[in-house]
């Protein structure tokens, strides 16, 4: 019963990453190439390089970013209630 609980909470940490992941890669995108705004794939005046390399960044941080909020909402919420959120069969580890 608990874990259904806890859907709606996983859900505002994942809006809640996602802003952060945001803003997060545009920091790191920044100071990686002094450039405020990172290239979209259709961007005409940017390069098949620049543009990877932004996705293959943005990617890393967007997944890195939603892995800590998840398993920390999943830590925060196993410390209040005393149950892990996830699959029963899973080991945590923590």
């Amino acid at each position: 019963m608990l874990r259904l609980l806890y859907r709606p909470l996983g859900l505002l940490f994942g809006v809640l990453g996602g802003l952060l992941a945001n803003a997060v890669f545009s920091s790191v995108w920044k100071r990686l190439t002094g450039d405020a705004d990172a290239p979209n794939a259709t961007d005409q005046d940017r390069g098949w390089r620049e543009v990877l390399a932004a996705a293959t960044i943005q990617g890393a941080v967007f997944g890195l970013v939603k892995a800590a909020v998840d398993r920390g909402g999943a830590a925060g919420f196993r410390k209040a209630t005393g149950e892990w959120p996830g699959d029963k069969s899973s080991k945590t580890g923590d």
